[in-house]
């Protein structure tokens, strides 16, 4: 399985938004937004997570995804 970085913090800077709205606008406890947004490499992640973050910020889920490792 490879490692893959999410582009929350990037994606919320450039939307204006802190974490805490990210979290209340996908409906993903703010826990789990912070660990997705400063975890520099993950193993796994919540599909339907990638569907809500990837819907509020307009995105694809491969744009929301940097691939790290294969």
């Amino acid at each position: 399985m490879g490692l893959i970085r999410l582009r929350v913090r990037e994606l919320a800077e450039e939307k204006g938004w802190t974490l805490k709205e990210v979290s209340e606008r996908t409906g993903i406890p703010y826990s789990t937004v912070k660990n997705y947004a400063h975890a520099p490499k993950l193993a796994t992640v919540d599909y339907t997570a990638l569907q809500k973050l990837a819907a509020v910020f307009d995105l694809m889920i491969e744009d929301l995804v940097e691939v790290l490792e294969h």
